[in-house]
């Protein structure tokens, strides 16, 4: 019984040292009816694919992602195999731009 628990702690020690304690970000999402976007500017069109991100058309970094200034809406339209990964980090290079409403397009 003794040599037993003398396991158990080594795995919990072994477990607790190897382990990481990061905080994880946390990304808002809010569902919206038709109606909740503003409609005075047209929207911009993003294009995210796993390799490669285009905003207008013209290719971009998710790093040195710039969109115009005024811009309120953003339609946002994922190529097939787009991870979640790198939704969420497209949402997160997003926040820096105050007063962007961003909607994720869905198919089916």
């Amino acid at each position: 019984m003794t040599s037993l628990i003398d396991v158990i702690f080594l795995l919990l020690l072994f477990f607790m040292l190897s382990s990481t304690f990061s905080r994880y970000a946390e990304v808002e999402l809010v569902a919206a009816g038709n109606g909740a976007l503003p409609r005075d500017t047209p929207p911009l069109f993003v294009q995210l694919a796993p390799d490669h991100l285009t905003v207008n058309g013209s290719a971009q970094s998710l790093e040195a992602l710039r969109i115009p200034p005024g811009a309120q809406r953003l339609l946002v339209s994922l190529k097939p195999d787009v991870t979640a990964q790198r939704l969420t980090d497209l949402l997160v290079a997003l926040r820096r731009f105050d007063g962007l409403s961003v909607t994720v397009l869905t198919s089916g």
